[in-house]
């Protein structure tokens, strides 16, 4: 379903949150974990997409045309 990079890049996110919310205690610092896993989130987003493009202009280039 997925390709293997952005499975691992996948997994490794969902371990990141549940290890963030294992050390949560409290609400104290939910603010600073929900920022932090909105960023790496973000980052995550702009990975993919760079790497989903990268594949259409492969595959663009690899068109023939007359």
């Amino acid at each position: 379903m997925f390709d293997p990079e952005l499975l691992i890049l996948h997994t490794t996110l969902l371990q990141l949150r549940v290890r963030l919310t294992a050390l949560h205690r409290g609400q104290a610092g939910y603010s600073t974990e929900a920022v932090i896993v909105t960023a790496l989130l973000a980052i995550a987003a702009i990975t993919a997409l760079g790497y989903i493009v990268n594949k259409i202009v492969s595959a663009a280039k690899g068109v023939q045309t007359k």
